[in-house]
C-alpha cells in the first residue's frame, strides 16, 4: 500500500511541474515604475521603453537576473508598442504630453540598445499619427492599426499602415472593421490580429471617462493572403484595454488590461486557429494594464504598468509564464 502511496505522491509532485503558472520573478534590482509604456524582447534581453513622463529604457538581462538602466528617450513617449528589427528597437506610433490630450508622435524612432543612441529616422504622415494602436512586425516590415488621434479626447480610429524600415517608407492601407484605441494586435500564421481596446472618444456629459465601459470585445483579423480584412465570429471572453498579447508555440494569449473596474484585470485566455476557441488560463498574480507583454525562449514576460484603472499604483514587478 506504501508502495502505491509513494507512486501517487511522485506523479501530483511531476505533474504539478507541469502545470503552467505565472510567477514573479525575484529580480536583482527594480525596474523604473511606469505605466503607458512599451515592452519588448530584443537580443536575449527584455527592454521597457517610455510612459508617462519622462524615463530611461530599462534593461533585463536574463542571463544575471538583473535590471538595469540606459538612456533615455529623445521625447517622452507613451501609449506605445516597440517592435525589434535588425539590430535596432523602432518605435513607429505613440502620444507624447500629458493626460487628457496627449499629441501624437510626430516621427518614428529607432534605439541602437548597444551604443545608446536614439535616432529620429522618419517623419510620420500628419493625417495618419496615432498612438495606443496595435503595432507588428511582418515579414521586415512593421504594420500599425487602429490607435486614438487627440490623446484621450477623440480620434479614435480603424486606420491600418505598413512603415518599411529597410527603404523608409509609409504606406496606406485599408481600414479594418473596427475602430478602436488602447488595443492590440499580433500576428499568427498568415493573419494580423487585431483585438481588445475600447473607444476613447466616447463621453457623457459630466462623466467624461465613461469611455473605461467601451471595452471591445470583437476579433479582426487582416489575411496578408487576399489582403482583406474579416472578423471572427468568436468574440473575446475578456476584453480589456492597455493588455499584454502575444503569441506562443501557435497561440494567441491575451491577459490582464484596464476595464470598468478598479482594479487592473487578471484574466488570460488562448486562443489558436485550428479549433478557433478561447480557453482560460491561469491568470496573472496581480492585475496590470498601460504595457505590453513580450515571448522570449518559449516564456512569456511582463512587468511594470498600473495596477488599478488609470494612473496608478505603478508597478516596478516582472512576471513570467513558463
Amino acid at each position: 500500500m506504501k508502495y502505491f502511496k509513494y507512486i501517487f505522491i511522485l506523479i501530483f509532485i511531476f505533474g504539478c511541474k507541469k502545470n503552467p503558472k505565472w510567477e514573479f520573478i525575484n529580480a536583482k534590482g527594480n525596474c523604473t515604475a511606469r505605466h503607458e509604456c512599451g515592452f519588448v524582447a530584443h537580443k536575449e534581453a527584455l527592454y521597457l521603453i517610455g510612459g508617462r513622463g519622462d524615463k530611461p529604457v530599462d534593461k533585463y538581462t536574463i542571463a544575471n537576473n538583473t535590471w538595469s538602466s540606459l538612456k533615455q528617450p529623445p521625447i517622452e513617449m507613451n501609449h506605445i508598442t516597440p517592435v525589434s528589427f535588425n539590430g535596432s528597437i523602432y518605435i513607429v506610433s505613440g502620444l507624447t504630453g500629458n493626460y487628457p490630450l496627449e499629441k501624437p508622435l510626430t516621427h518614428i524612432y529607432k534605439f541602437d540598445t548597444e551604443k545608446e543612441i536614439w535616432q529620429t529616422v522618419f517623419k510620420i504622415p500628419i493625417e495618419r499619427r496615432r498612438g495606443g494602436a496595435g503595432v507588428v512586425l511582418f515579414k521586415n516590415k512593421i504594420y500599425i492599426t487602429n490607435g486614438i488621434v487627440n490623446g484621450h479626447t477623440s480620434g479614435t480610429s480603424s486606420m491600418f499602415d505598413v512603415y518599411d524600415p529597410i527603404n523608409n517608407t509609409w504606406k496606406v492601407l485599408p481600414n479594418s472593421p473596427t475602430k478602436r484605441d488602447h488595443s492590440s494586435a499580433v500576428v499568427l500564421d498568415n493573419y494580423l490580429i487585431a483585438l481588445g481596446g475600447r473607444n476613447t472618444s466616447y463621453h457623457e456629459e459630466n462623466n467624461f471617462q465613461a469611455f473605461f465601459k467601451t471595452i471591445i470585445n470583437t476579433v479582426d483579423y487582416f489575411d496578408f493572403s487576399t489582403q482583406e480584412w474579416s472578423t471572427f465570429k468568436e468574440v473575446l471572453p475578456n476584453p480589456a484595454a492597455g493588455s499584454g498579447t502575444v503569441i506562443l508555440k501557435n497561440e494567441l494569449y491575451f491577459f490582464g488590461g484596464e476595464t470598468a473596474k478598479k482594479e487592473a484585470n487578471k484574466l488570460m485566455f488562448s486562443f489558436n486557429l485550428n479549433d478557433k476557441e478561447w480557453k482560460q488560463k491561469p491568470s496573472l498574480n496581480i492585475g496590470r494594464h498601460g504595457t505590453n507583454a513580450a515571448v522570449l525562449n518559449n516564456k512569456i514576460y511582463i512587468a511594470s504598468g498600473s495596477g488599478n484603472q488609470g494612473g496608478g499604483p505603478e508597478l516596478t514587478s516582472i512576471e513570467i509564464y513558463k
